[in-house]
């Protein structure tokens, strides 16, 4: 068997939480491959709302396994809160959980670092959702990291005082203090003291070598899906630098972040929104900054899961889309938010760029530093609510010709369409 992969191709919050759950089903066990508790996967069903971090999102299936694999970061006290927060509603994860041994851990002096770099850059600040997501990954290069495997050894508590205090330091060396930093409104030791009773929750957790994990189930012809964080377009290498995350969310990233070998990567499931969205600072050639953007912000709820930002809109971008479809080998589309255009007579979408007069379908080697104007095409809007339609044969015209647009510009099949927040409001295209 091969391993499917589910990635997002736009700034991340493109619903890939929902479309997993929606998958689940027919899979034997969902994988994280990596990113952090900075991800927010929320997924509704039954009148209920969920918001997952960093535990992957197939947890809700009685049939499926999880596993958070050895690219993804962990934060013990909010990986706890997920968990009690699924106990509350009798979602059985912990049984349904397995973690890579070599995961990494996030301790509370990455949030630190992470707060004092943020501050330190002052109008300059990238965006970041605090988490100590960069500081993580950055001990992790460094080889100076905690893994989850490191909590039952004999020294860990040396290890972990000895990356504090160097932590410190640097702080210090800005002009700051612990003090000067709240965590998730606790003083940091406080928050400390909490990290280290959440370190409990791995006693009753299965802890794997996921790279064998992994490989071993597909030798037995079991399904594995991978499951990806953030978007394409904050990819560490080919995202929109240094506007990005801190790891590779394309696809690529599965056979480090998973274990696995290119040979066995299978279809390619690339998850987008009918519109733009981006949270935090960084180029968006699309972004509306007017009433047609407060309404995509309006009627799409568009605040960030993770942080509560407001989130920029902006109409669908080409340019960007064919980009990601390309780094990451898509084989199939899946198009979310489709009903929030609803109410528009008019769509832009745009398909390239004018940089300095002259036009171009490519992203510019840096677009923080390019002035681009976006070329757009209109396109009739479907002016009417869909959010109730029940089958393909319902779907308006002009929604048809929309997503038959996409299909030409990209080359690729849109296979699903989210006209709703809940799982049942999923149309599958043959």
């Amino acid at each position: 068997m091969k391993i499917d992969v589910l990635l997002g191709l736009q700034w991340g919050d493109e619903g890939k939480g929902k479309i997993v759950d929606v998958l689940t089903p027919d899979y034997d066990i969902i994988a994280r491959f990596q990113g952090g508790p900075n991800a927010g996967h929320t997924i509704i069903f039954d009148g209920k709302k969920f918001i997952l971090h960093t535990i992957p999102s197939g947890i809700f299936s009685s049939t499926s396994q999880n596993v958070v694999g050895n690219g993804v970061i962990l934060d013990p006290f909010i990986m706890q809160k997920e968990l009690n927060n699924l106990d509350t509603n009798n979602i059985p994860a912990r049984d349904r959980l397995f973690i890579s041994r070599k995961a990494h851990l996030i301790t509370p002096s990455h949030r630190l670092l992470d707060a004092a770099y943020e501050k330190a850059k002052g109008k300059e600040k990238i965006g970041s959702t605090l988490k100590g997501i960069g500081p993580a990954y950055t001990d992790k290069v460094a080889r100076l990291g905690l893994r989850i495997g490191d909590i039952h050894e004999t020294g860990f508590r040396e290890k972990f005082d000895k990356i504090r205090d160097m932590h410190m330091r640097i702080i210090e060396s800005f002009g700051f203090n612990p003090g000067d930093f709240e965590l998730d409104d606790m003083s940091f030791s406080d928050y400390e003291s909490a990290w280290f009773e959440a370190l409990g929750i791995f006693d009753d957790l299965h802890m794997v070598n996921s790279e064998y994990f992994i490989n071993n189930a597909l030798a037995e012809g079991k399904k594995v899906l991978a499951e990806g964080a953030q978007g394409s377009m904050l990819d560490i290498d080919f995202g929109t630098y240094p506007f990005v995350t801190s790891s590779n969310t394309i696809c690529a990233g599965v056979c480090a972040g998973l274990g696995v070998s290119p040979q066995k990567i299978g279809e390619v499931f690339g998850v987008f929104k009918a519109y733009c969205t981006r949270v935090g600072s960084g180029p968006f050639p699309s972004e509306l900054l007017d009433e047609n953007g407060d309404l995509i912000r309006e009627t799409g709820r568009e605040f960030g899961s993770t942080t509560g930002r407001p989130r920029r809109c902006g109409w669908l971008d080409l340019v960007a889309l064919n980009y990601a479809i390309m780094l990451n080998g898509v084989t199939k589309l899946f198009m979310m938010k489709t009903d929030v255009l609803s109410p528009f007579t008019e769509l832009d979408v745009c398909t390239s760029y004018s940089i300095g007069g002259e036009l171009t379908r490519e992203i510019p080697f840096d677009l923080c530093s390019e002035k681009i104007e976006p070329v757009y095409t209109t396109l009739p809007g479907w002016n009417r609510n869909i959010d109730s339609l029940e089958n393909n044969k319902q779907i308006p015209d002009t929604l048809n010709d929309y997503i038959s647009y996409i299909e030409k510009n990209t080359g690729i099949p849109i296979k699903i369409v989210s006209i709703g927040p809940d799982r049942t409001q999923t149309l599958f295209r043959k």
